[in-house]
């Protein structure tokens, strides 16, 4: 699996978080290309250490020169939101330029609600915890764009069969 070594750090290091965006629409069992990892993670400052320290152990670095303490205040974030417009905040790899990891810089539902919803897939050896179908619905929705529409009507259909 593509971020598998990924996987297993933030399990490792007990981060809590949870998988959405392209990725989440694949492991819920659609076909897709996507190469950027999207992750909610529980804002919280300890979690956030958790974080960082195991994305430097692996050598992804803040795409803008951003430090850790800047991100975990939440002022800093409030203010990237309404004067930037972000979303979410990317780390990238230096020597693996496709792997991309984008962390969103605000809780788009409360944490607690997305891991008690989340599903829990097994790849391997691995668990890893996924958005629900429902919840990533409703941001799929809630982003608008073209791809984002297209993953919704694929996600619908996942939901038909499987009558999730």
């Amino acid at each position: 699996m593509f971020y598998d070594e990924v996987f297993r750090i933030l399990n490792k290091k007990r981060v809590r978080y949870v998988v959405a965006g392209g990725m989440a629409v694949v492991l819920h069992g659609f076909a897709r290309f996507t190469a950027d990892l999207g992750i909610i993670l529980h804002l919280e400052e300890r979690n956030i250490d958790r974080f960082f320290d195991a994305l430097h152990e692996l050598g992804y670095n803040p795409q803008v020169p951003v430090t850790r303490e800047q991100f975990k205040d939440r002022t800093s974030r409030a203010e990237w939101i309404s004067r930037k417009g972000m979303v979410v905040f990317s780390f990238l790899h230096p020597r693996e330029h496709l792997k991309a990891i984008d962390v969103f810089i605000e809780e788009p539902m409360t944490f607690g609600t997305l891991a008690k919803n989340a599903k829990r897939i097994r790849v391997e050896d691995l668990s890893i915890p996924v958005i629900s179908l429902r919840h990533l619905m409703r941001l799929k929705k809630k982003a608008g764009r073209p791809q984002d529409a297209i993953d919704l009507a694929n996600l619908k259909e996942i939901q038909k069969l499987t009558k999730r």
